[in-house]
């Protein structure tokens, strides 16, 4: 469902989750740490990519890391989603770090209910 990040946007890969319903994906990222204005997302056809740079933060204290966990540096991540959408009526949301993007099905691609007669 998601493509591999090329050489270029090396570093980390924030977690995703996609949850679809019967007209709508909802498209979750997380993203501690991270401003508004670092993160980019874009649509392309039925491909949603998430870009951004998490950058280190610089101490004034020269100061040697007994143990260094988090991951920072620039990132890419693409879902190809199944449906087509109605791109104008797509909404996104960022709070405590975590990216909510809904992406709401064109009327096409929403399941139809079909009438049996006997």
């Amino acid at each position: 469902m998601s493509a591999p990040s090329t050489s270029f946007f090396e570093g980390w890969t924030p977690t995703v989750d996609v949850r679809e319903d019967k007209d709508k994906y909802i498209v979750k990222a997380e993203l501690p740490g991270m401003k508004k204005d670092e993160i980019e997302v874009t649509l392309d056809g039925n491909m949603l990519t998430i870009y951004g740079e998490r950058k280190q933060e610089q101490e004034k204290k020269e100061r040697a890391s007994y143990r260094s966990e988090r991951f920072f540096g620039r990132f890419q991540r693409t879902v190809t989603l199944p449906a087509e959408l109605q791109n104008d009526k797509i909404e996104g949301s960022y709070k405590n770090g975590l990216l909510t993007i809904t992406l709401p099905k064109a009327e096409s691609a929403k399941p139809k209910q079909i009438q049996v007669k006997t």
